[in-house]
């Protein structure tokens, strides 16, 4: 045994975690016996052979790396290595590894002050016996962000912000002079300008921008914002160049065009819409057949690649749109004005012109570039209330069109001949009703042929809010999707799946094209992969419990098709929520890629995004691709677009993390003034540290905490999505109706708080 070192023997054990803290914060140093015994004090011959043998299993467990026969070094290639890291409010940070591999635990006192998205470079700790693996952060690669938005405080000496995102556990100071006028209670960005190191411990910033008093709705939209470092305002010198566009469309312009001006042409948005970005128009040929030509507005004709307009589109990438307000990717002057299709204004546009039959079976196509002028603007309700009128509306739900059973009653009558629609006998009620009567028909043989195609049917609806002048919620509610809205989306959908598969589907079936479709041309693709093996298999677990099955191995028609049959069979139950909820985390998320898997959500082999170049800018990155094809152009660079791609991809995410941030305010907004009130819920997520409920009346959720759950210790089982109490055996799960009380609606936090009722 060796000797004593601070009041302690040191054994094998000690030595060890002695070791393991030398090399893990020298991750780059070599080390001799010499260097090692002087660091660690270890002066008693027995000590330091204790410290040779510990060394030289360390290196057997590849925690070390022997560099000669008296000297080591962190083993680099197994114990070092970069990634991202994740923060969390409740503590449990991780570390996720660039290559892929598991998420690893990260302990406050390890993370060097790392924030939520930086990129770190850690060292895995020796696991301790019972523990869990563990990494410490040493060294920060690079900051995902620098800049924080809070809540000031000012005093007469100092000053500092509070951080919004609960995620960030440090109060940021601000010298006096750096305040930009700031006062208590004064939301801020703040932009960090020292973070703690060895010699400094505090995080320094200076105010960059103050967003309004807290509390205050624009304010407060703003600060949700700038926490996910989106933009809040335009940029002058872009309007200023947006403003100089020249809109006039000219004689040559027209000349090279299809000329759509003479056909029926209508929008069909929600009614307080402005930037209206696809249209369609509808004839009878004279060969029978129905032309239908979807048209997209030509952004890119205006927004040229490269350009400062471009540019800013680019990094913002999508259009972001919060409870009150929408945050365009274009300047107002192109988005609701110069490319936007309003009505009885000839505008430019790219179109897909199908030809389609009375079964809506396309039996010719094309791209062109168009200029057409609408006949009629429509809000979803308007059109809805004509179908109905006519009696051609079903209301059945289904996510993007669908309907929820091919043998029922409702889906037959959906699928009605267009002749007997159209009779003579038959008087149709409503302005332009023949025309979309029959893009109505179409659609639905378009979206039933889909759905027995293999298309997922889910039917997720999204909190709404009514808000009065002032920005305050005075309604909630649930939107659900009507033949209107999956009229417009079953062209939409068609147009995209086209326009993919003209460039990467094989156009002919002889060996040598099946053997160049790898070589097709850069196009970026709008990708779905299958779901997760073992959440399927959580999904079948979690639903024989209320009697249903679903299969998790087999061709993919086969899962799809019993993942419909289960949410029929669900619909209408207390359980479909629960269910619902349980399958969609079984699915991947859709992203942007080159490198085309498909869709399996829309059971589509080739599928793109090309309908909203106005929100999306994938969207022009596809009609600008696809006009150089057009004109003979080689593939455009792979690396290149996949980069863009990954961009969009990530904006995405983080635009729905702010529109879902909106919708968390409002809703304890809306809430703030109703503590105290109880109301029927059902339980619609669980985690080790609370249930979450969704109230049944307005579809408000909120969270009730383990800690004023009983006199009792509750385990959460997550793999069956239930608590279970240890002593009483009390179990809540997922989709059970309970009876709640508003306890607190924290407006800070945008954290709604509920506790069982009596």
């Amino acid at each position: 045994m060796g000797k004593k070192k601070g009041g302690k023997r040191l054994g094998k054990k000690q030595v060890s975690e002695l070791l393991q803290n030398l090399f893990q914060h020298n991750p780059n140093e070599t080390f001799s016996f010499k260097q090692i015994f002087k660091a660690l004090k270890l002066d008693t011959h027995p000590l330091k052979m204790l410290a040779i043998d510990t060394m030289e299993e360390m290196a057997w467990d590849d925690f070390l790396s022997k560099v000669s026969d008296n000297s080591y070094r962190l083993n680099l290639k197994t114990q070092v290595q970069e990634g991202t890291f994740r923060r969390k409010a409740n503590g449990r940070n991780s570390f996720l590894p660039d290559d892929g591999g598991t998420p690893v635990f990260v302990a406050e006192r390890n993370s060097m002050s790392a924030m939520d998205g930086d990129k770190v470079k850690v060292s895995y700790m020796a696991r301790r016996d019972k523990h869990i693996k563990e990494a410490m952060v040493i060294e920060i690669v690079r900051r995902a962000h620098d800049q924080i938005v809070g809540k000031l405080r000012v005093d007469q000496d100092w000053a500092f912000l509070i951080p919004q995102d609960a995620t960030f556990v440090h109060d940021i100071i601000i010298p006096k002079r750096k305040l930009k006028g700031g006062k208590t209670d004064d939301k801020a960005v703040v932009k960090v300008t020292q973070w703690p190191d060895h010699e400094h411990k505090n995080i320094i910033g200076s105010v960059v921008d103050i967003l309004g008093k807290t509390g205050e709705n624009n304010a407060e939209m703003h600060a949700i914002l700038a926490q996910y470092n989106l933009p809040y305002k335009y940029p002058k010198n872009v309007e200023d160049a947006a403003d100089k566009i020249d809109a006039t469309i000219t004689p040559q312009e027209i000349e090279r065009r299809e000329d759509f001006r003479d056909v029926f042409t209508c929008t069909i948005d929600p009614k307080d819409a402005k930037d209206f970005d696809d249209a369609l128009s509808i004839r009878k040929l004279d060969s029978g057949l129905w032309e239908v030509g979807v048209h997209i507005a030509d952004v890119s004709h205006y927004v040229k690649e490269g350009s400062i307009i471009d540019k800013e589109a680019y990094n913002r990438a999508t259009s972001i749109y919060l409870v009150d307000r929408t945050i365009p990717m274009l300047p107002e002057r192109l988005c609701n004005f110069i490319c936007s299709l309003r009505p009885d204004e000839e505008k430019l546009c790219y179109s897909v012109i199908f030809q389609l039959d009375d079964e809506a079976n396309v039996k010719k196509w094309h791209l062109a570039h168009t200029i057409i002028k609408s006949n009629r603007r429509y809000a979803y309700e308007e059109v809805q209330q004509l179908l109905e009128d006519n009696g051609v509306a079903i209301d059945m739900r289904s996510e993007e069109g669908g309907v929820r059973s091919e043998n029922s009653s409702a889906a037959k009558s959906n699928l009605t001949p267009l002749s007997t629609l159209l009779s003579p006998r038959k008087k149709l009620k409503g302005e332009n009703a023949t025309e979309l009567i029959v893009l109505d028909a179409l659609a639905k043989k378009l979206r039933a042929a889909r759905f027995k195609n293999g298309s997922v049917k889910f039917d997720r609806e999204e909190l709404h809010f009514d808000i009065d002048e002032n920005g305050k919620p005075v309604k909630a509610y649930f939107k659900t999707s009507k033949d209107a809205n999956k009229l417009i989306e079953e062209f939409m959908l068609l147009a995209n799946k086209t326009v993919a598969e003209s460039v990467g589907k094989p156009q002919g079936k002889s060996s040598k094209l099946k053997a160049q479709s790898s070589k097709s041309k850069t196009l970026p693709y709008r990708v779905h992969d299958q779901p997760d093996p073992q959440k399927l298999e959580n999904l079948r677990q979690f639903v024989s419990k209320f009697g249903y099955k679903v299969k998790t191995s087999g061709t993919k028609g086969a899962i799809t098709k019993s993942l419909n049959a289960l949410m029929s069979d669900a619909e209408g139950t207390r359980e479909q929520n629960a269910i619902e909820t349980v399958a969609l985390r079984a699915m991947m998320k859709a992203k942007y890629s080159v490198h085309n898997i498909g869709h399996y959500g829309l059971a589509f082999d080739y599928y793109t995004h090309f309908t909203s170049p106005i929100r999306r800018y994938p969207d022009m990155m596809v009609h600008r691709l696809l006009t150089k094809y057009q004109a003979g152009a080689r593939s455009a660079n792979k690396d290149k677009y996949e980069e863009f791609c990954e961009h969009c991809s990530d904006m995405e995410q983080v635009s729905q993390n702010a529109e879902r941030d909106s919708i968390k305010y409002k809703m304890v907004e809306f809430m703030a003034d109703k503590i105290g009130n109880t109301y029927d819920a059902h339980i619609s997520g669980l985690t080790s540290y609370g249930i979450y409920a969704q109230i049944d009346e307005n579809h408000c959720e909120g969270m009730i905490p383990i800690r004023d759950l009983g006199n009792d210790y509750y385990d959460f089982d997550e793999k069956n999505f239930v608590i279970v109490g240890r002593r009483n055996h009390t179990k809540y799960q997922l989709g059970d109706p309970i009876r709640i009380q508003v306890a607190r609606a924290n407006l800070e936090r945008k954290q709604l708080d509920f506790t069982l009722a009596e």
